[in-house]
């Protein structure tokens, strides 16, 4: 009679960390989409907070970095 929860990997506790940078990530990228598509079918241009949301792709790679070097240094 073995214990099958001795054998999971213990939850980590900054995952939530990587879940919100590939949030922020896949919104920025639906944002850059959408300026391109305002673009294509209307005359007008799109508006600024279109391109202030757009800046959320960056900064969710920059987090995902960070959650990538953050996770590696406690597996040592």
């Amino acid at each position: 009679m073995s214990d099958s929860s001795s054998k999971q990997a213990p939850r980590r506790s900054g995952s939530w960390l990587l879940y919100f940078a590939m949030g922020l990530f896949a919104v920025g990228l639906l944002a850059i989409v959408a300026i391109f598509g305002v673009g294509l079918l209307s005359d007008s241009k799109p508006g600024l907070w279109l391109y202030l949301l757009a800046m959320a792709a960056p900064l969710g790679f920059l987090l995902a970095i960070v959650f990538a070097l953050w996770s590696g240094r406690r597996a040592r």
